[in-house]
């Protein structure tokens, strides 16, 4: 049974309508309000699975207002069920707001979990899952797009994307320009009947959907930077071993450190960088 003055975060299918818990359709029929961003996508969602509750919408423009309206009939004692148009509530959309001003007032909040797209489509990748960061949507400014890919460059975790249709292939040659040619998987339509899964490169990626529409929504999975990458794009790269060396003498520390500095930057041993040079 759901706890009054409670705010349940709750996972909703992503494509398949089974993909649902029997707990979720219980805690949505138990509520007393569901609070969505769409609420009519998320009527139609309820219906089919039987369930009529009362439907708050609560979006990007309007999340100040309906977090407080939310927020009070929390505290008057009633229970609410937050859910997002598919997947998990607060993961790319405004749900976070709501369960920060929960946090503040001392208003309970519980999660009933379901699909993810991102943790999906990094199962499916062939990209390694033991560590990865959740990026989402790009900024869609030029400037600020261009400055947070560049944030991105030396980052050697599986890196995922969320994007629309029409803003792929733009996405697809920002990346391309950012990264070069690193391994990428695309997926969209997960779990529904025209479910797909591309694993490539970014320049692959960008072949094909120069001769394919892209359609449904998409999750992007890039590998993260090598170590040759990371080489490459050090500020020693075009030192040689004793102008590195030299680098760390002029900013004061010891020879001894200054070859422990040389060999950790280049992932060597430091008897390798003091064989390479003679340091008087």
């Amino acid at each position: 049974m759901t706890e009054k003055s409670t705010l349940y975060l709750v996972g909703t299918p992503i494509g398949n309508l089974s993909d649902i818990s029997e707990r979720a359709k219980k805690v949505l029929s138990e509520v007393d309000f569901v609070a969505a961003e769409d609420t009519r996508e998320s009527g139609r969602l309820l219906s089919c699975y039987g369930i009529r509750k009362p439907l708050v919408n609560y979006f990007e423009h309007n999340k100040k207002e309906k977090g407080e309206y939310i927020a009070n009939r929390l505290q008057n004692g009633e229970s609410c069920a937050l859910i997002t148009d598919a997947g998990m509530p607060a993961i790319s959309d405004p749900g976070e707001d709501i369960v920060r001003l929960c946090a503040e007032r001392g208003i309970r909040v519980s999660v009933i979990p379901g699909p993810c797209a991102a943790v999906c489509a990094l199962a499916l990748s062939g990209l390694s899952t033991s560590k990865f960061l959740f990026e989402g949507f790009l900024p869609v400014g030029k400037s600020e797009r261009r400055e947070a890919l560049s944030e991105l460059k030396s980052v050697k975790r599986t890196i995922i994307f969320y994007e629309a249709p029409h803003k792929l292939v733009r996405t697809l040659d920002d990346l391309f320009e950012a990264f070069g040619d690193r391994r990428l998987s695309l997926c969209r339509e997960l779990t529904k009947l025209n479910e797909e899964v591309i694993r490539t490169t970014i320049g692959g990626a960008r072949e094909y959907y120069a001769e394919h529409s892209p359609r449904g929504e998409y999750v992007l999975i890039m590998e993260g930077a090598s170590d040759a990458e990371l080489k490459a794009a050090a500020f020693w790269a075009d030192m040689t071993v004793e102008e590195h060396v030299e680098y760390y003498l002029e900013t004061g520390l010891s020879k001894n450190d200054s070859i422990k500095a040389a060999a950790r930057d280049r992932g060597v041993a430091k008897s390798e960088i003091y064989n390479q040079v003679m340091i008087k």
